[in-house]
């Protein structure tokens, strides 16, 4: 059988086996599908919050990609378009903040001509009230926005950039004007830092028509200070909400659902909790990530991707690159959350990659 040399990001090449012409729809080493693929379109944030770009690693010298190491907007459409072919359903436009690449409506609209998918998008909130409007126009169905606490004085302390939550909330209005809808609202909680509005969160949005995700804090990276003391388990999180605001399990939308979905037992909406952490989901992990500079990582977890900027940029075609892309997925075997230790989320010599430069 004939072998496919793919780079490896900052290593060597990788040599191996291509897959076979008649394969669609490649299923990796624990039978994994791949339907979700996430592109993190910068590797910049206007935001620090400490779970993620921690001001005092970012803000010292740290070395941001130069523009023309990002991918066009031509290319990832191409890869877009490409991974569609081998049974992506949703693509998913992360940072970094999606939201300071220049002209992001235009790739939105680039991206809204691929048939047949679901393009949403995660934003902090910060530029959403002034570009809603034009990003529903552009074509994008639905958006994520992250708001980590209603308290005034929390959030600002954790995005460590003395941002209003105000700003947040009309930016949140904004998005279900322009129909954007449903909202979802991500907020990460972590111990001693936020916990306390995690009932205050639900509240505020019960009967909106948006949905609360609950995020147990991660070890993503190598700079975000995660500790197990940290996390708060999801369990304890629905606990806490349902003995004020009674909830119900609901059933999964779709195999391989990131988040767990609760309703209200009155009927008034929903939320979910994402819990990678105390309940590990690989098994069913259906995601793929391009980042910032053009490779692929099959984790978020990841210590390397696969450099497939070097393919778009060295006359590959696109069958080339469909069979690269399809090879590396049939060799996954990631399963980080499930063997997750406190030892392996300090290990210096096991440096995952920042979730600011492949998204979340």
């Amino acid at each position: 059988m004939s072998s496919i040399t793919i780079p490896i990001l900052n290593e060597r090449t990788l040599r191996i086996p291509a897959l076979k012409a008649a394969t669609h729809e490649p299923h990796d080493t624990r039978g994994r599908r791949i339907r979700d693929l996430r592109i993190s379109v910068t590797d910049r944030c206007n935001f620090r919050c400490t779970y993620c770009m921690p001001k005092e690693v970012f803000d010292h010298d740290y070395a941001f990609l130069p523009h023309d190491e990002l991918l066009t907007f031509e290319e990832i459409t191409r890869i877009a378009k490409i991974s569609v072919g081998l049974g992506v359903e949703k693509i998913r436009l992360t940072g970094g903040e999606p939201l300071l690449r220049k002209g992001i409506e235009n790739l939105i609209a680039m991206l809204g001509e691929i048939p047949g998918i679901d393009l949403t998008l995660t934003t902090n909130g910060s530029a959403l009230k002034t570009k809603a409007k034009a990003l529903k126009a552009a074509g994008l169905q639905r958006i994520t926005v992250s708001l980590d606490s209603l308290d005034d004085a929390t959030f600002r302390k954790m995005n460590d950039v003395d941002f209003p939550v105000a700003k947040v909330l009309e930016a949140i209005d904004a998005a279900a004007d322009a129909e954007l809808t449903p909202v979802k609202i991500n907020m990460v909680v972590k111990r001693g830092v936020n916990d306390h509005d995690v009932v205050a969160m639900a509240k505020r949005f019960k009967g909106s028509g948006h949905i609360v995700r609950f995020i147990e804090f991660m070890d993503v990276g190598a700079t975000n200070g995660w500790r197990m003391d940290d996390v708060i388990p999801s369990a304890e999180i629905v606990k806490k909400i349902s003995e004020v605001l009674p909830l119900e399990i609901a059933d999964a939308q779709y195999t391989g659902e990131v988040a767990e979905r609760w309703k209200y037992v009155d009927g008034s909406g929903e939320i979910g909790v994402i819990s990678s952490v105390t309940e590990a989901f690989c098994g069913t992990c259906t995601r793929a990530r391009l980042s910032t500079d053009g490779s692929l990582f099959t984790c978020l977890f990841a210590q390397k991707g696969y450099d497939l900027k070097s393919l778009l940029r060295g006359g590959k075609n696109d069958e080339d690159i469909r069979d690269a892309i399809a090879a590396i997925w049939q060799h996954r075997s990631d399963n980080y959350s499930e063997i997750r230790t406190a030892e392996t989320a300090g290990d210096a010599n096991a440096r995952k990659v920042e979730m600011s430069f492949i998204g979340g």
